[in-house]
């Protein structure tokens, strides 16, 4: 059943109805303004590595489709807050990088920004800012003396990214510490440079999202907003973005759009619809009757879910390959182009390559005793054909036209080919 209308402006209509409505500071205010003017929004990502991973997905769809919905987003890349690190949700204290990294970071994590969001100079063209531009320049004594008064200690120890490491008896640092500050010093910052006011970000951000709104509020009059978004787990409680085999990154020399096609294709039943409204720019109607799909159809709306957030991220080709890679492979039995590949020669293969040698190779198991494991529980398989013998040599009998599809499960394929 499609959404009944609960707001009067599109921004808050779309992110209700397709779920990325969490938390929202004054949120009758903040709709009467989206449905009347164009609002500058902005949500933060530190540069902690050259990619960002499906963790950071459902934040940079809410800038989309702030985007969309006629408003300007800025994506605030964090040069200076990655030099301190957030606490929030994290166990220890990250480890530090230095400057030349964190740019490279930025730089590599920019092309990600370019697929989704449309950049220029219009007024609702997103913008790409480096909060060390202010961060850096700050004199210690002077920050300390005009925003250090607005913080309390008492309030601070509140917060869940401190509570939390607390509660564990996990050392924070003083450098970690001042995160929150910062960042409410980043909300202020770009509201005097851009005229942003409202902050995004998931719901773990909330306390320092308030934080920002009120030293808007005491040191410069300011009148801003906040809205978050629900932190996303699968259906079975695991955390959006991490699988067994490591995080589900957002660039390609990362992660093959093959493999990212893969990570969504394998959802789990009752995830579909609910990620089919965060993650793709479908029609609500659309997706409603895919969400309905039960039994073996919901593979349907999988393979929908796979494609559309491919081609997202990595345009239609790389989406129509993937798709076709992946009904090859799974559908036909076939050895898809797009699987890891390793290529032998015949003489290699006359000299005998073990299968667990084979495996390995294809980063298929970690090591030769996994490997061994693999083959004794039943889970290695040639062209779709179980070997339990952990000493298997692969034969040239195993080749179909020069190629064998190598398999550890039902999820992990390689491909070894004989060179031509």
């Amino acid at each position: 059943m499609t959404s009944v209308h609960r707001h009067k402006s599109d921004l808050l209509e779309i992110l209700q109805s397709r779920g990325f409505l969490h938390q929202c500071t004054d949120i009758e205010e903040l709709d009467k303004r989206a449905s009347s003017e164009i609002i500058t929004a902005y949500n933060g990502f530190d540069a902690t590595a050259d990619s960002l991973h499906v963790g950071h997905l459902l934040p940079i769809m809410m800038l989309r489709w702030i985007q969309k919905t006629g408003h300007r987003p800025i994506a605030l890349m964090g040069g200076g807050t990655t030099k301190v690190g957030d606490p929030s949700g994290k166990d220890a204290t990250r480890q530090l990088l230095d400057e030349d990294s964190i740019n490279g970071n930025i730089a590599s994590i920019k092309k990600t920004f370019e697929k989704l969001l449309t950049f220029g100079d219009g007024e609702t063209d997103a913008v790409m800012v480096n909060n060390a531009e202010w961060l850096d320049a700050l004199e210690y004594i002077p920050f300390l003396r005009e925003i250090g008064p607005h913080f309390t200690i008492n309030r601070m120890l509140t917060m869940d990214s401190v509570k939390l490491r607390l509660d564990r008896e996990q050392p924070l640092t003083f450098l970690e510490f001042n995160y929150m500050i910062l960042q409410s010093y980043d909300f202020v910052e770009l509201n005097k440079r851009y005229g942003c006011n409202l902050q995004t970000g998931g719901s773990d951000q909330w306390g320092n999202i308030v934080n920002g709104i009120e030293l808007g509020r005491r040191g410069a009059q300011a009148d801003l907003f906040g809205l978050t978004c629900p932190l996303i787990t699968t259906s079975s409680g695991a955390k959006m973005g991490k699988t067994a085999s490591g995080a589900v990154w957002l660039n390609e020399e990362r992660l093959s759009a093959y493999d990212y096609f893969q990570y969504w294709r394998n959802t789990e039943d009752s995830d579909v619809g609910r990620f089919l409204r965060l993650f793709t720019d479908l029609r609500i109607e659309e997706i409603e009757k895919l969400a309905a799909l039960r039994g073996g159809e919901i593979n349907e709306a999988k393979k929908v879910l796979a494609f559309e957030t491919t081609k997202l991220l990595h345009g239609e080709n790389a989406a129509v390959l993937a798709r076709y890679t992946a009904q090859s492979t799974f559908e036909s039995g076939g050895a898809g182009g797009e699987l890891p590949t390793i290529v032998i020669t015949a003489k290699q293969l006359t000299g005998g390559i073990s299968l667990v040698d084979a495996l390995k190779t294809l980063e298929l198991c970690q090591s030769g005793g996994e490997g061994k494991r693999l083959i004794r529980g039943g889970g290695a398989k040639i062209n779709g054909r179980k070997i339990e013998d952990e000493t298997y040599v692969l034969q040239a009998a195993d080749f179909k036209d020069g190629k064998l599809k190598l398999s550890a499960g039902k999820k992990r394929h390689g491909v070894v080919s004989i060179e031509k």
